[in-house]
């Protein structure tokens, strides 16, 4: 089991009252929202291996050297901690250390690498593994890289992480018209504002999952726009061909690494914490009563 770490703290941030508060008030409210999800997931699930991928790196920039625009308006233009830094909500962000140290005290694996988001941590793992894998993020780029054939499926959290969608590809199908691999290419034609993808212009959801359909892939497309006879409209080849210049980058930018150098550690999901006293220092410091202990009690064999 991957967890996309940051969208889950997110969520649990934006899901548990920020009144819930350390001694010294405070706000722990993401931390014990993010023990809660790991303690569900894990109560539900029982992964043999469980790894916290963290985004080293939000905004890496080989893919702003590819296409500028890529998350830039989430960057924070006037932020203390400088003009390249995400924008983060204010009580979040002391936060995110606390998490780190409590699941280091637990004994569960946390990676991120240098130069690299989570997504490309998560990319790596899976295309190592060498059996199923259950990827929890609230990211959809991620759908890319669901796979039936080796049991990798994405867990999108609908309602905390009780409510879980779980998408493979019948589910892909169903919605987008495509699978897994297809996903990305999908994601680049119709671009996402979310993450300042422009898209091809004219190239919605519907008519790119039509035209994948039609042609296979990016290079299946590329390739009919050349194809006097290919069935395109003037319009869309007319954009399709305008855009070369950004379909020939995007595939590197929306397509997740799967060579990131991971560092050399222990998955296997721990029975019990790696180093009780700093848990329980942790668990008093902050405030993070039941949530901690029943995680605890999960994790016990």
């Amino acid at each position: 089991m991957l967890l996309d770490t940051a969208s889950l703290y997110f969520r649990a941030y934006f899901g548990v009252p920020e009144s819930v508060k350390a001694p010294d008030g405070t706000p722990v409210n993401a931390v014990r929202g993010l023990l809660e999800f790991i303690d569900r997931l894990v109560k539900d699930h029982r992964p043999d291996e469980l790894v916290a991928c963290m985004d080293a790196d939000w905004r890496p920039q080989w893919r702003v050297d590819l296409i500028p625009s890529y998350k830039a308006h989430r960057v924070a233009e006037e932020h203390e901690a400088g003009p390249d830094e995400e924008e983060v909500p204010d009580t979040l962000s002391p936060q995110v250390p606390v998490i780190e140290a409590v699941l280091d005290a637990l004994g569960i694996a946390r990676v991120g690498v240098t130069g690299y988001e989570a997504d490309d941590v998560i990319g790596t793992f899976t295309a190592r593994a060498k059996g199923p894998v259950d990827i929890v993020t609230g990211d959809r780029d991620l759908y890319q890289l669901v796979d039936d054939d080796r049991g990798i499926r994405v867990l999108y959290p609908l309602k905390g992480v009780g409510t879980l969608q779980l998408t493979d590809e019948a589910w892909l199908r169903e919605k987008y018209g495509v699978d897994g691999r297809g996903y990305a290419d999908l994601a680049l034609l119709r671009g996402d504002p979310s993450d300042g993808l422009p898209g091809v212009p004219g190239i919605g959801e519907k008519t790119a999952a039509k035209l994948l359909a039609e042609f296979g892939d990016l290079a299946g497309i590329m390739a009919a726009v050349d194809d006097p006879k290919a069935k395109l409209t003037p319009s869309q080849r007319k954009r399709l061909d305008e855009s070369r210049p950004y379909v020939a980058v995007a595939p590197k930018v929306v397509r997740v690494a799967d060579d990131v150098p991971l560092p050399d550690v222990d998955t296997t999901l721990p029975r019990g914490p790696r180093d009780p006293a700093a848990v329980e220092e942790l668990g008093a410091r902050w405030g993070l009563g039941g949530s901690l202990k029943r995680l605890l009690t999960t994790l016990a064999p």
